[in-house]
């Protein structure tokens, strides 16, 4: 590969090509089109999963086609006005009900955290290394996840090498790129009297024994390592199973993004201001932090049961008989 192959292959991430790949590959061999493409087989295959595809899905799918286009040299049929069209008209159609990962509270991660250290209690009296590995490495997860509101692409970026800890405060996670970022970013992760991450974090590298490479590794029933991350679209296969083992009520409802939006929710019912929490998570815009913060008082009761003016008494009537 060319040093210019090199950088370019560099400026899109590995999930993102992964996905194009995917979404070139479901075009050609599951739907049949081919490449070059035009407009109009563009606007048949939109039109064939119309009913099957979330317009989310779609727009991904689009957005491959019109990448590889462009990779190679060829007009973009993505751009006709057609396509424009026929994904407002899909949209009408076919509104997508917006779902969001239920959010995981406190509580919840307190119950986690019995039920794992209960685990490498356990394995520690069994001599179950595998056990151990696997519980302590599920007991970082969730707290570094939870306390700093990290997306499963950030927990699988996260490097032993870019992680530094000061004793008694925290310790400082380097991120060289983040999903709305591509320049490096440095997040804090402070030291807590329970519950701490920091403390989770260095029992898993201390018996893990990592110096360098990727934070959080799978785990074969021998307890050996591997030395490439979990893929994003593991963790919420993982955290469902984790949290149905240790007794969280509907645990399927549950993903990756329930650590990131139940510390939003957290942050914002603990009295944290919008401008402190969009700072600490690395939200842009007001938009993006609203979406995760589930509110506690969904259909407005409280409030409005607050301002809701007392009962004024009636006039007794008396009547007059003649």
């Amino acid at each position: 590969m060319s040093s210019v192959d090199t950088y370019i292959n560099a400026a899109t991430r590995d999930n993102t090509r992964r996905s194009y790949r995917s979404a070139i590959e479901h075009f050609e061999s599951a739907w049949g089109g081919f490449l070059p493409a035009t407009a109009d087989s563009v606007a048949r295959y939109l039109a064939d999963y119309a009913n099957t595809l979330a317009i989310s899905t779609l727009r991904q799918r689009i957005a491959a086609i019109a990448q590889w286009h462009i990779d190679q040299g060829f007009p973009d049929p993505t751009k006709a006005p057609m396509i424009k069209k026929v994904l407002k008209g899909i949209n009408a159609l076919h509104p997508n009900k917006v779902v969001q990962a239920k959010p995981l509270a406190l509580a919840q991660v307190e119950q986690i955290d019995q039920w794992l250290s209960k685990q490498i209690e356990d394995a520690r009296t069994s001599n179950n290394r595998a056990l151990e590995l696997k519980a302590t490495r599920d007991r970082a997860i969730v707290l570094v996840g939870f306390w700093r509101g990290f997306r499963s692409d950030e927990l699988s970026r996260l490097e032993v090498q870019d992680i530094s800890v000061a004793p008694s405060e925290g310790m400082s996670i380097y991120l060289p790129q983040t999903k709305t970022q591509s320049r490096g970013v440095i997040f804090g992760a402070p030291v807590l009297s329970r519950l701490c991450p920091v403390s989770a974090y260095q029992q898993w590298i201390a018996l893990a024994q990592l110096t360098h490479g990727p934070v959080f590794c799978s785990i074969n029933r021998w307890g050996q390592l591997s030395n490439k991350a979990i893929i994003p679209t593991s963790y919420a296969r993982l955290l469902r199973a984790l949290f149905n083992a240790a007794g969280v009520i509907d645990a399927s409802e549950y993903s990756s993004h329930s650590l990131r939006r139940g510390f939003a929710t957290w942050a914002n019912t603990s009295g944290w201001s919008i401008k402190s929490l969009m700072e600490y998570v690395g939200w842009k815009d007001i938009g993006s932090a609203m979406r995760y913060i589930a509110t506690p008082d969904p259909y407005g009761q409280h409030n409005i049961e607050q301002r809701l003016p007392p009962i004024l008494a009636l006039p007794t009537i008396t009547s007059s008989v003649a």
